[in-house]
């Protein structure tokens, strides 16, 4: 679908914002016409209104794995380590089915985890299809994953209404 060469892009930072901007991404590519798939890591125990909108988009495939992102280190469980794989898995499927764009929505959390190897992340990143376009997110991407990105925006955290008390709200954090 691309006419130019995929570029590999970061979003990434403790501020809000991270997958959102993913999404947009998402959006704007099966708009015109590409194919997209999207990886959620750490988002599998809410129900996000990403996923019901996502799935009703031509052009755009989901697949989800693991449990709720907030999981303590150290509380690593089984259940975590193969929801990893999972991902992982499904990322790689949407590598050979020859889709334009593939997301991986909140990766670093997994590496930081370390629920599966970095090398596999920047084995994928090296070995891409030329024109396919990768999306990481997530908060503390490491440093060499950065470095083989063509773009990078850290979100900023300056003001949050989780400092206000005002937990994740419907339609907006979730």
């Amino acid at each position: 679908m691309f006419r130019h060469d995929g570029l590999i892009q970061i979003y990434t930072g403790n501020g809000k914002g991270k997958t959102t901007a993913a999404i947009g991404q998402a959006l704007r590519a099966a708009g015109q016409g590409a194919k997209v798939g999207i990886v959620f890591f750490m988002k599998g125990s809410k129900k996000y209104g990403e996923f019901e909108a996502l799935d009703h988009i031509p052009n755009i495939s989901t697949s989800w794995a693991g449990r709720h992102y907030c999981i303590n280190f150290g509380d690593e469980t089984d259940v975590d380590y193969s929801e990893a794989r999972r991902g992982i898995q499904r990322a790689k499927e949407y590598i050979k089915m020859d889709y334009d764009m593939l997301i991986l929505d909140e990766i670093s959390i997994v590496l930081l985890h370390h629920l599966i190897a970095q090398k596999e992340i920047e084995e994928i990143l090296t070995t891409k299809p030329k024109k396919m376009e990768i999306i990481l997110t997530g908060i503390q991407m490491p440093e060499r994953l950065i470095t083989l990105s063509d773009l990078v925006t850290e979100m900023k955290n300056i003001k949050h209404p989780y400092q206000k008390g005002i937990t994740a709200r419907k339609g907006i954090e979730f």
